[in-house]
């Protein structure tokens, strides 16, 4: 299958917000007038159930469908969920060692590193860069970047900060801060740009974040 326009969202450890910034990510790009579609990789279905949470009348703007298997059985299944799409992308499990995490990071053009600003989120995202700067040694056309997501405006987090762009990979200019629009979003099974005005911040973030990604995909 064509594998441009694949972006593969990785993570070690849960709690990162790797889903939230999927399911934002594919509003923002909707919106852009992009056909998006969902692989969710994860066990837990979150993204699934995020869209599935959506009322009738207000769908989720982009196809989301839950896939399992190795990387055959996935590329196969998106031959099918994706046909048409202009960008697909893949949820992962929060695990490199996962098959899925490892299939998706295979198929991917883009892979997409979700990193709490803490000392502990700092260690599991090392593991994580390694695997993908491996991957993009046999891979040259794979490009990565790390994504600050759930910031806070602490002394601590931006020391974090500093240290994250001692990292290989490159830290995308695109953070999104800790908000409750985020967590608000997925109770009513849509995104930030459903919300009212408290959620501008929210709103201008993910546009950075969308802006980005469609630069990392040559979209």
């Amino acid at each position: 299958m064509k594998k441009r326009g694949i972006v593969a969202l990785l993570s070690q450890k849960g709690g990162v917000g790797k889903t939230t910034v999927t399911m934002q990510l594919a509003a923002g790009l909707a919106r852009r007038g992009r056909r998006v579609a969902i692989g969710d990789l994860d066990p837990q279905e979150s993204a699934s159930r995020w869209a599935a949470s959506a009322s009738a009348a207000a769908p989720f703007p982009a196809l989301v469908a839950g896939l399992r298997g190795e990387r055959a059985d996935i590329e196969r299944a998106l031959r099918t969920h994706a046909q048409g799409a202009d960008l697909i992308l893949l949820d992962c499990p929060p695990s490199i060692e996962h098959l899925h995490t490892l299939a998706a990071l295979e198929l991917a053009d883009v892979a997409l590193l979700p990193v709490v600003p803490s000392p502990t989120d700092l260690w599991s995202t090392r593991a994580v860069e390694r695997l993908v700067v491996a991957t993009m040694a046999r891979r040259p056309a794979l490009r990565a970047a790390l994504l600050p997501n759930r910031v806070q405006r602490t002394g601590l987090a931006g020391d974090v900060l500093e240290v994250l762009r001692e990292f290989e990979l490159p830290v995308l200019d695109a953070a999104l801060a800790q908000r409750n629009a985020y967590a608000q979003s997925a109770v009513i099974g849509g995104s930030i740009y459903a919300l009212g005005r408290a959620a501008d911040a929210a709103r201008e973030e993910v546009e950075r974040l969308v802006t980005a990604v469609m630069e990392l995909t040559g979209d």
